[in-house]
């Protein structure tokens, strides 16, 4: 069913618009049809900042991967971040009408309902609903109320809340490029898709994303996402104290962080320099490679203080058995991760969407780099796969209560499956919209 589907993610970054274009393939992993990129001019920290210069990187970013694609885009799963993201704990619960009949996904579906209701402060919008733990009739911890049977059902959720003018801004760029807004997907929650397995998300775990603009954090514990964070450093800042200590420019400075930088000053040597080309008529410049890389190390020992903040914040740090992840293009930096365990004591993996990515036509995109923007293609073909089971519990829950014998109910199945198949077959056109 998911086979002939193809889903876009967008990727709105500080640093650069990237655009992937992907497929299914029979094992379930994701096959890359198509890249498209362009640097980003009108993003500050997440933010859009200047809504022309994003549009004409995202559709610059779009042709590049209509063309290595084939495929006529016009819908796309977005990426958000940002300072002004913020989580909440809320709890709330349902009566339902009977203790004979079994919880349903109906059931739990209008409990989240309801919690999309909760009001936010002014100028905040709920843009994610993720339920921690059920209770049933006062029986707390249980992970899958569906199947159950009880009065009164709760939860606790963690709920996922962005300034509304920033979501806003996001709309109207994809809408000023003819593109329809699937799902907006907290970036996060996209690179922990592309990176963890189910066993670290179950053991507990520490994402960071180290972004262009941004750092970004997601805490898991037994599958479940308990903590975010976004942090407002991140690659962009250590570019620019390159670039103010060595008196260059902000290219160079770039240039200089990717190729010979080091997150650990000790392990760089003192007599290694580098000639950085002089401005017109001046003559070149020679920079301590030692000094870059204080400068680094510095920024990055702030930044891992705050990550490490934010995952004390959390309650779990005692519990994340698999310990931090990092992802990003500033993971790649030399020495991140052995100073990531330096500060923080706990184990830390470079994480790659490598597990998630059958034989694809842009093999770049296993770089961390591009964690987000693979996350986000994982995220579409997860929500195609809910759509598609909500429709059929739906359907064989409405069926068992008229059923009146296992023949009909088998029939009944088949008849649901063919339904199914025939309405996605419908809604597809094969151009990236469905």
């Amino acid at each position: 069913m998911q086979k002939d589907k193809i889903v876009v993610g967008l990727d709105i970054g500080s640093t650069k618009i990237c655009v992937l274009v992907g497929r299914q393939d029979e094992y379930g992993r994701i096959e890359i049809l198509g890249m498209g990129k362009a640097e980003s001019h009108g993003v500050i920290r997440g933010v859009v900042t200047n809504i022309d210069k994003t549009v004409q990187a995202i559709q610059e970013a779009i042709r590049q991967a209509e063309e290595q694609s084939g495929v006529d885009i016009r819908v796309v799963n977005v990426g958000i971040a940002g300072q002004h993201i913020r989580s909440l704990v809320q709890r709330a619960g349902i009566t339902r009408n009977s203790t004979e009949d079994e919880i349903t996904y109906q059931d739990v579906n209008r409990l989240t309902s309801d919690v999309y209701k909760t009001v936010v402060p002014a100028g905040m919008q709920i843009i994610h609903v993720m339920p921690q733990d059920y209770t049933i009739d006062s029986e707390s911890g249980i992970k899958e109320p569906v199947g159950m049977s009880g009065i009164r059902l709760e939860a606790d959720f963690n709920i996922i809340i962005a300034q509304t003018s920033a979501i806003n801004n996001i709309n109207r760029c994809v809408k000023r490029c003819q593109l329809t807004t699937e799902n907006l997907i907290l970036e996060p929650i996209a690179s922990s898709m592309a990176v963890l397995t189910e066993e670290e998300r179950e053991a507990g775990i520490a994402l960071v994303d180290i972004g262009g603009g941004t750092t970004d954090v997601a805490i898991f514990y037994e599958n479940i996402i308990r903590h975010t964070a976004v942090i407002p450093l991140a690659g962009n800042i250590i570019t620019a104290d390159i670039k103010e200590c060595c008196k260059i420019m902000d290219s160079q400075a770039e240039k200089l962080k990717i190729k010979y930088g080091s997150a650990i000053a000790d392990a760089v040597s003192e007599k290694e320099f580098v000639s950085i080309p002089g401005l017109k008529g001046r003559p070149p410049k020679e920079v301590s490679l030692k000094m870059v890389a204080q400068v680094i190390e510095a920024r990055m020992q702030e930044i891992i203080e705050l990550v490490h903040n934010e995952i004390i914040k959390s309650g779990y740090i005692n519990k994340l058995v698999g310990g931090i992840v990092i992802t990003g293009g500033g993971s790649q930096l030399r020495n991140c991760r052995e100073l990531f365990q330096m500060m923080t004591g706990m184990d830390t993996r470079i994480g790659h969407p490598n597990e998630y990515l059958g034989k694809s036509k842009v093999e770049i995109a296993k770089s961390p780099m591009y964690a987000t923007t693979v996350g986000l293609v994982i995220a579409g073909f997860r929500a195609l796969d809910d759509r598609e089971n909500r429709y059929l519990q739906g359907n064989l829950h409405a069926n068992e209560k008229t059923s009146k014998s296992k023949s009909n109910g088998a029939n009944f199945f088949r008849q649901i499956i063919a339904k199914t198949k025939s309405l996605l077959i419908d809604d597809f056109d094969g151009k990236g919209q469905y």
